[in-house]
């Protein structure tokens, strides 16, 4: 997952520059000894990785153990709604099946998030995007992918299919499963109704290509004029996932 690993250090070291460039930390040019300008090397450098492990201490985190999902699942729209209708706490969850930083969500707070949608402390509204479908091999995977996870709720299977997709999830810039294959997913883990017809002829991608343009345009999911995901908000208010405690702090204020 080479290309995916260079874009998570891209987007790391843009966030250190951004953050040192705010402190009012500029390298300096000429008229420094070798021994200072060694010493103020150094010292930028160690402010890079501070900052950068800051800002992705939360992709670091040890995953926990999977949770078996006792929760009702529910389609609106393209956003599959989990949990109890009256919990307290509502989480909006925008994610792309391509994106390696939503796999690490996924991957260290997707336990989390069962047990609180089990015990009815949460429900949460998974927002099928596609901004990758230019980065799989032919065009278009991350489409295909958030039409099969529509398609997984009436099947019968979404938790376990939102799960294997992550598990599973092909590179960047790599090919992406096709429809046949994502077929074959959903079929292993019991898929039932019209489960093959639905993920082949992905009959939801323009009501995703449609939700997709409209949250990146909304500037209450943006960060920095730019919309990306994982995007996170919590009872509509948008959160900073480099804190690595905003999940425990959602269930202490709800």
């Amino acid at each position: 997952m080479g290309g995916a690993s260079r874009n998570e250090r891209q987007r790391r070291q843009q966030a250190a520059r951004q953050r040192l460039a705010a402190a009012g930390i500029t390298p300096k040019k000429s008229g420094l000894a070798g021994a200072n300008r060694t010493s103020v090397i150094l010292v930028a450098i160690v402010l890079v990785i501070a900052v950068a492990v800051g800002v992705g201490v939360w992709l670091s985190r040890t995953p926990t153990a999977p949770v078996a999902a006792n929760y009702p699942v529910a389609l609106d729209g393209t956003v599959i709604a989990a949990g109890q209708t009256n919990a307290p706490i509502t989480i909006d969850v925008y994610e792309d099946y391509l994106c390696p930083v939503c796999e690490r969500f996924e991957t260290t707070y997707g336990p989390q998030l069962a047990t609180a949608l089990n015990e009815g402390k949460i429900k949460v509204n998974y927002h099928s995007t596609s901004i990758l479908d230019r980065y799989s091999k032919p065009a278009g995977y991350s489409t295909l992918a958030a039409n099969a996870g529509m398609c997984a709720v009436p099947a019968g299977i979404w938790p376990a299919f939102h799960k294997e997709l992550y598990d599973t999830q092909p590179a960047e810039g790599g090919a992406g499963f096709t429809a046949a294959q994502l077929v074959e997913k959903g079929k292993a883990l019991g898929a039932t109704g019209d489960w093959e017809a639905c993920v082949t002829g992905n009959q939801n991608a323009a009501a995703i290509t449609a939700a997709t343009n409209q949250a990146a345009a909304n500037p209450a999911l943006q960060t920095n004029g730019q919309f990306g995901t994982p995007t996170v908000a919590i009872n509509g208010q948008k959160i900073d996932l480099s804190n690595g405690n905003w999940f425990k702090e959602a269930l202490r204020q709800g």
